[in-house]
C-alpha cells in the first residue's frame, strides 16, 4: 500500500496538464490558456484546453456542452464557445466527477443548468482522495443541479443529445454522450484516445468494468460516426476497437501472470511488448497501468 501511494503521488506530480487529473495545483491562475476548437460536424465541435475534451452543439436554441476543463481555464472556455455562440451554455453535461472534466462548473454554474449522472453530484459533494489529494466539496450552483441513474435525453437544435450511464468504469459516474442525429459520441475517459486509461479505483472504477463497457460501445455506435474521446484527438469507431484490443492484451498479460504467482515487481519488470510503448507514453504510463490492472483485479 505504501509503494502505491508513493506512485500515485510521483504520478501526480509529474503529469503533463493535458492528462492531469484532481485538483489542478501545476498552473497558476493567472496563466493564460489557449483553447484550440476542432469542428466535428456542422453543429458539433469539440474544444481542447488543458484538461478533458469539451464538446458542444451549438445552433439558435442555445449552446449545450459536455464537460467544462479545469477552472483556470473557463474565461478561455467562455471566449472560444462565445465566437461560436455564446459563452454562457444552456447546459453543461458532466461525464463524470473528475476536476479536469468538472472545474469550470464553478464558472458556468451559474448561468447554465448542470445536468449529470447522481453519483457525479454525490461524489462532488464528498469527493474522495485522488492522487493523494482531496478535493474541496463544490459550491452548491457549480454542482448538477438535474441528475439521472440509467439514461436521459435532452433536445435542443434540432439534436437529440442521450447521456447514458455506463457503471463502474472510468468511475462509478460515467456518462457517454450521443449526438444520435449527427453519429457523434463523446465517451468522456471511458476513452483516451490511443494511450492507457485511468482507471480511479477509489471512485467504483474497474478495468473489468471498463473493458465491459468499451465492447458494449463498439456494438451500440454506428461504424461511421465520430468519436470526442475524454483526451486526445477526434476519434473512428476502428480506433475504439483498437483501443479495447489493447486492454484487452495488456489484462490477459497481467492477469495470467498473476494466476502464474508472479509478484506485481516481477509483472512489471517483465513489462509489455513493444508494440504497447505507444500506449503507455501518456498520463498513464506501462508500469501504472500494470499496478491498475493488478489492483483491479486482486480486489475480486
Amino acid at each position: 500500500m505504501i509503494r502505491h501511494m508513493t506512485c500515485l503521488l510521483l504520478l501526480a506530480s509529474c503529469s503533463t496538464a493535458i492528462f492531469a487529473h484532481g485538483n489542478n495545483s501545476h498552473f497558476p491562475r493567472t496563466q493564460d490558456v489557449t483553447v484550440r476548437t476542432t469542428k466535428v460536424t456542422d453543429n458539433i465541435y469539440m474544444l481542447q484546453g488543458r484538461g478533458g475534451n469539451v464538446g458542444a452543439v451549438v445552433g439558435p436554441e442555445g449552446i449545450l456542452i459536455v464537460d467544462d476543463d479545469y477552472r483556470e481555464v473557463s474565461k478561455s472556455l467562455a471566449a472560444a464557445l462565445k465566437e461560436l455562440g455564446s459563452d454562457k451554455p444552456r447546459f453543461v453535461l458532466n461525464t463524470h466527477w473528475h476536476g479536469d472534466h468538472t472545474q469550470g462548473n464553478e464558472y458556468f454554474g451559474k448561468d447554465s443548468t448542470i445536468v449529470a449522472h447522481v453519483n457525479v453530484r454525490k461524489r462532488l459533494l464528498d469527493p474522495p482522495v485522488i492522487f493523494g489529494q482531496r478535493t474541496p466539496t463544490y459550491p452548491a450552483f457549480a454542482l448538477p443541479i438535474v441528475t439521472y441513474t440509467e439514461s436521459m435525453t435532452i433536445h435542443i437544435n434540432g439534436e437529440n443529445v442521450r447521456l447514458v450511464h455506463f457503471p463502474n468504469g472510468h468511475t462509478d459516474g460515467d456518462s457517454v454522450v450521443f449526438f444520435e442525429k449527427a453519429k457523434v459520441v463523446h465517451l468522456g475517459d471511458t476513452f483516451f484516445a490511443g494511450r492507457f486509461p485511468f482507471v480511479d479505483i477509489d471512485s467504483g472504477g474497474s478495468v473489468q468494468g471498463l473493458v465491459n463497457n468499451i465492447g458494449t460501445l463498439i456494438n451500440m455506435i454506428p461504424a461511421d460516426a465520430k468519436l470526442i474521446p475524454g483526451h486526445g484527438s477526434v476519434s473512428s469507431h476502428a480506433d475504439l476497437k483498437n483501443y479495447h484490443a489493447v486492454l484487452t492484451e495488456t489484462v490477459k498479460i497481467v492477469t495470467d501472470a498473476m494466476k502464474a504467482g508472479k509478484t506485481l515487481d516481477e509483472i512489471k519488470e517483465a513489462g509489455f511488448p513493444v508494440k504497447f510503448n505507444e500506449a503507455g507514453s501518456g498520463f498513464i504510463k506501462t508500469p501504472q497501468w500494470i499496478e491498475t490492472i493488478h489492483r483491479s483485479y486482486s480486489t475480486k
